[in-house]
């Protein structure tokens, strides 16, 4: 018989050390179950399942767990903060310049760090993390697309 989501959640936090609370809980799965939201889409989804919950508590939580290791922040260059599940392995990220979208990039070689730095300064490198920027599918036939022009007169 396998645990409850919940079970298994409030399993994951008593693991890292964190007091299980509702809220935490809700938030925990609300995160690995999206992708890569943002904080008004986690407080929303924890709202959805517990009831109020203040944004501040949100960012509270989020902080905590993502100290733990449960959960990864991501902030890409002038883009907000991002929360996601998957943690632990390395992965990288690539986004769209045009409309924010954001996907997970296995590690292109090897285990973590999968990337070899020229100089690592002294430092016992043990994560490196790469963004890759492009066109998302959608934005990229959008632009592509031809203009439109008016009918002969």
């Amino acid at each position: 018989m396998t645990a409850s989501p919940s079970t298994a959640t409030a399993k994951d936090l008593r693991g890292a050390g964190l007091r299980v609370t509702a809220a935490r809980v809700a938030l925990l799965e609300t995160v690995r179950a999206g992708d890569h939201l943002g904080v008004e889409a986690i407080a929303a989804g924890v709202r959805d399942r517990v009831g109020h919950v203040s944004l501040q508590a949100v960012y509270e939580a989020l902080h905590a767990l993502t100290a733990a290791g449960l959960v990864r922040r991501i902030q890409p260059p002038g883009s907000p903060a991002r929360f996601e599940g998957r943690v632990g392995d390395n992965h990288h990220h690539v986004v769209c310049r045009s409309c924010g979208a954001l996907a997970d990039v296995d590690c292109a070689v090897g285990e973590a760090p999968c990337l070899t730095a020229s100089d690592d300064h002294g430092f016992a490198i043990d994560e490196a993390e790469v963004i890759y920027r492009g066109l998302c599918p959608a934005c990229s036939s959008t632009s592509t697309s031809p203009t439109s022009t008016s009918p002969a007169p």
